[in-house]
Parts: structure tokens; C-alpha cells; sequence
């Protein structure tokens, strides 16, 4: 069995499976690998840091990949975008704010629009600009998200999608995952937090460890973390991570954060650069159970076919050919 889909047509690509652009963990080098494995490795561009993206896209070497950029981060430094082009990526994801803004520069090129959504009316509005395809994320994804689950929310926006591919996002990490998203009618899956733990990240080893060493009971969504760095993260918005002393100090107390802000910045900060993740954040989601080894993205998204294609052969045993499902 393959798993070909419109998505693989769309980017060119032999598995429907993207990586996330995680910010600061999803450079070329991880991107690079992805691709080169037969799905779409999309850079994190994250806030627009024009060094950083040249960087990232130079240690990707010769591998075709796409990068991501928050769109409401984008809007204070436009110019980024004629740099990100002309780097002709495979794909740009603009994620959390207005895209509309941004289409006339993208459509004058090679480069494929994904935009991603957490409401059904950002999806709308996704379908009505003709956006070549749309990430429905649910909640349980890690860093920034919404409000609706994966499993409900994923099949409402293929039904209104027509023929855009609709890539499910959140809590999806493994070829259990891809097939789910396929039965609930996507074209594919974006996957952060299985690659977060992979050989090529950018994530720092104790980042990777805490992952793998966690679960989704251990992961919040709120806003500390976005005051800690000083972020004016839109209210649609909070962000997943692991839970920490950070987070139990703070996470309920949002006022008594705001009134220590000075203080609580600098002990963040120091925490940082020595990588403390007592306090610093990491930055993953509910899938976190399902990392149980640090590897190269290669074995990762090999995995993840292969398992989904066992899951959908399984599935279609089920059903006899007269359309019977079978007992089991």
C-alpha cells in the first residue's frame, strides 16, 4: 500500500506529512531532513529574524523546503517576506492573524500558500481567498493554538473546504495519527512535537530529554510564557508547553505575573541561557506521550508511514466488499 494523496500532487512530495515551523527548533538542517525523507520540511521562521531565516535556508543545502512565519509578527516587518520569496520555498505557512494582506506577493510566484486556522470562520475565509491549502489545528498542538480539538474540528473544515487539502494539526505524532487524519478526511498532517525530539532539531538536549521524559497530563495551554519573553501575543491566541515551576507559579496567577514582570523577566532570562527548563519553556504538545526515543527525522517519518499504512489495512479488513463491516 502507498498513501498518495492531493497533497503529495500539490508540494510534489511522497508522504503527506509536513513538519510544523516550529520557531527556533525547526531550522534547515531539520526541514532538510524531512524532505529529503519524502515529506515537506517547512522552516520555522517564527518572529522574523532576517539572519536567522538566510541561515536556516543555507543549511538546508539543496533540499526543496517551505518555511512558516506568524503572520501578525510578519505584518511589523513586511519586507521579510520579499526575502523569504526569493528564496523560492515550496511552500509558505502564514499562521495566527490576517494573511489576506500577503496574497498578491504570493501568488506572483512558484510558491504554494498554506495558511492555518483555528475557527471555522478563519477557515472561511481561508477558502474564499482560494489559499491552496489549510491547516485545521486543533488545541492539543504544542506552542500557539486555539480552542477547538483536533478530531471534531479537522473533518468540519474539509466539509466546507471543497477542493482545498485540509492538513490536520495537533496531538498527531505517529502513523496512528496520519490514518485517523485521513479517515476524518484530511489530505495529510503537520507534526511538530514528534520532530521536536529529533537528532536534527534545534531544541536543546535538555529540551529533548524534558520531552521525552513527559507526557500530555504535563502540558498546559496559557500565557506566561509570552509575558515572560515580552511577546504581545493577539488574546485569540495561548501557547502549549510543558508544565514547570514557571508555570505552577504563574499560570493562575496571570495578574501577580504582570505586577512582578521586571523580576520575573530577568530570572526567566537567566534561565535561558543556561537552559533551565525548571524554568524555561518547552514547547510541546499532547502527542508527548508518544515520544519514546531521540532519532533522525528519517526513521521518524518512515515510521509513521509505515505504521499508517498497516493502521489502513487493518481498517479495510473490516469491511467486506459488499460494504458489510465485518465482526471483529
Amino acid at each position: 500500500m502507498s498513501i498518495h494523496t492531493s497533497l503529495c500532487d500539490l508540494f510534489g512530495i511522497e508522504h503527506p506529512v509536513l513538519l510544523a515551523p516550529m520557531a527556533g527548533v525547526s531550522g534547515g538542517a531539520l526541514a532538510a531532513a524531512v524532505s529529503r525523507a519524502g515529506g515537506l520540511g517547512l522552516v520555522g521562521g517564527g518572529y522574523g529574524d532576517a539572519d536567522w531565516l538566510a541561515r536556516e535556508f543555507d543549511a538546508a543545502g539543496d533540499a526543496r523546503i517551505g518555511v512558516g512565519l506568524i503572520t501578525w509578527s510578519l505584518a511589523r516587518q513586511p519586507h521579510l517576506l520579499d526575502l523569504v520569496l526569493e528564496r523560492a520555498p515550496a511552500a509558505l505557512m502564514l499562521s495566527f492573524g490576517d494573511f489576506q494582506p500577503f496574497l498578491p506577493k504570493v501568488r506572483d510566484g512558484q510558491t504554494k500558500l498554506i495558511v492555518q486556522v483555528q475557527t471555522l470562520d478563519q477557515a472561511r475565509k481561508a477558502i474564499e481567498a482560494g489559499v491552496d491549502a489549510i491547516v485545521a489545528q486543533g488545541t492539543e498542538a504544542g506552542g500557539h493554538g486555539g480552542a477547538r480539538a483536533t478530531f471534531p474540528f479537522v473533518p468540519a473544515v474539509v466539509d466546507i473546504a471543497k477542493e482545498i487539502p485540509v492538513i490536520a494539526a495537533g496531538g498527531i505524532a505517529d502513523g496512528r495519527g496520519l490514518a485517523a487524519a485521513l479517515a476524518l478526511g484530511a489530505s495529510g498532517v503537520l507534526c511538530g512535537t514528534r520532530f521536536f525530539a529529533s537528532d536534527e532539531s534545534l531544541a536543546s538536549d535538555n529540551a529533548k530529554q524534558a520531552a521525552l521524559n513527559g507526557g500530555g497530563d504535563d502540558t498546559e495551554r496559557s500565557s506566561v510564557f509570552d509575558l515572560a519573553r515580552g511577546l504581545d501575543w493577539p488574546a485569540d491566541w495561548n501557547i502549549r508547553t510543558m508544565r514547570n515551576s514557571f508555570t505552577r507559579r504563574w499560570s493562575e496567577d496571570v495578574g501577580g505575573l504582570r505586577q512582578n514582570i521586571a523580576e520575573e523577566q530577568a530570572r526567566f532570562e537567566a534561565a535561558r541561557a543556561v537552559d533551565d527548563t525548571d524554568i524555561a519553556p518547552v514547547i510541546v504538545g499532547e502527542a508527548a506521550d508518544l515520544i519514546q526515543v531521540i532519532e533522525p527525522a528519517q526513521e521518524t517519518l518512515h515510521g509513521m508511514i509505515v505504521q499508517a499504512e498497516h493502521h489502513l489495512r487493518r481498517i479495510s479488513r473490516l469491511v467486506e466488499p459488499n460494504g458489510k463491516e465485518q465482526r471483529r
